[in-house]
């Protein structure tokens, strides 16, 4: 059989060139895929997520329909970590995640998640519609965030489309070792000798040694007869020398480079360290976890409150991706009580603990030996008087 990029494509598990549409659900079945799109969406579903309202105090959290609408629940069927997971997992999968905004008059009810196979969006002038069932949204209504807008900033593209050809390859390679490894680990056999002439004749060989091989399979049996003068050998390469391990890994990186997140949280330790791997705890944080969670904060304040917001906001709270061991978090803690960043009160609402009566829990505390640089006091102590000789003779020795 010659060698060409068919019969190449065809060891992978691959029958043609035309390498098959990569799905959603077929590139889930990449493990490397499934572990980011997990991942991510999970994350950004656990960040606290509240909203704010400036005052002459400072920002203070909103508690009506507004702030359990974000932060608890924002719909009737629907817990805050499980309709932001469904939404970035629509952003992560498909490339879009949109919710449709439930209103009353000024009021915000609640916020539905759409199913971003079903809706059509369309531009008109400087307007925009979401069609979902038939039925026209305003976007003014509708949260939009997409993985990466196209030049008519309409459509967009999303990583499984854009990492198509490397989830195609890692589709092939696992494939390719499932049917290795179910066939026994025999590999493609080329029969080598004197054959017989036409098709038929050569079809009917073929099926022979096929038969031969399934029966030493289903016997147990190390002994494989052929006709006399021939030889099998195998075609392609063993799993091991084509370096299979190697690419696997090579795939994994692959995909992390598509979603931007460090191997070490898809399960990819091969070069890992106990400090290189803290040093991609604070790149995701800082690189990826932020920017996605300002994309939605940037849509929810357009979208909810409009562009004049009347200091109302919406924020995550990344602090809770960085809360650490409880011995870090107690010490980094009582030095912001300590240092007057925080009250104690305030600290105590971050362990989700109850305020303390006391109102010296609601002051700013800092040590007592922390002056202001100058102020200490300057003055000296006057050595105490002697007394008065009263030329007297005093005799200490006895």
């Amino acid at each position: 059989m010659p060698l060409n990029s068919e019969n190449l494509l065809a060891f992978f598990g691959v029958e043609t060139a035309d390498l098959p549409r990569v799905t959603i659900d077929r590139a889930l079945s990449v493990p490397a895929v499934l572990c980011a799109v997990v991942f991510l969406s999970r994350t950004l579903a656990t960040v606290p997520l509240h909203a704010y309202r400036d005052t002459k105090e400072g920002p203070i959290k909103l508690a009506g329909k507004t702030g359990i609408t974000l932060h608890e629940a924002p719909n009737d069927l629907m817990g805050s970590f499980k309709f932001r997971q469904y939404f970035w997992q629509c952003v992560f999968t498909g490339g879009r995640g949109l919710a449709w905004i439930e209103r009353t008059g000024s009021n915000i009810e609640g916020l539905w998640p759409f199913d971003p196979r079903k809706v059509t969006i369309r531009r008109r002038g400087f307007d925009q519609v979401y069609i979902c069932d038939g039925k026209e949204y305003p976007a003014a209504d509708v949260i939009d965030v997409p993985f990466m807008l196209k030049e008519d900033q309409v459509s967009h593209r999303g990583p499984i489309q854009m990492a198509g050809k490397a989830i195609q390859l890692a589709i092939a390679m696992n494939d390719y070792g499932s049917n290795f490894f179910a066939g026994g680990g025999v590999p493609p056999l080329a029969l080598s000798g004197p054959l017989p002439q036409g098709d038929a004749a050569l079809r009917r060989a073929s099926a022979d040694v096929d038969r031969a091989i399934k029966f030493a399979k289903a016997n147990k049996s190390p002994v494989l007869p052929i006709p006399a003068g021939h030889e099998l050998k195998p075609v392609g390469f063993d799993p091991a020398k084509g370096q299979m391990t190697e690419a696997r890994l090579f795939q994994i990186q692959e995909i992390a480079r598509a979603y931007q997140i460090p191997p070490a949280f898809l399960q990819d330790l091969s070069r890992g360290t106990f400090a290189n791997v803290e040093q991609q705890d604070l790149h995701l944080v800082k690189h990826l976890i932020d920017q996605w969670a300002s994309a939605f904060e940037d849509e929810l304040n357009l979208k909810l409150f409009g562009r004049f917001k009347n200091g109302r906001y919406v924020e995550h709270n990344l602090n809770g991706l960085q809360r650490g061991d409880f011995k870090s978090r107690i010490d980094g803690i009582a030095r912001a009580i300590q240092t007057a960043q925080m009250t104690p009160n305030e600290a105590r609402a971050l362990e989700n603990r109850p305020r303390h009566p006391n109102a010296a829990a609601n002051e700013l505390l800092v040590q007592g030996a922390t002056v202001v640089l100058g102020s200490q006091s300057t003055t000296e102590t006057t050595p105490e008087t002697p007394p008065a000789d009263d030329g007297e003779t005093h005799d200490d020795e006895t």
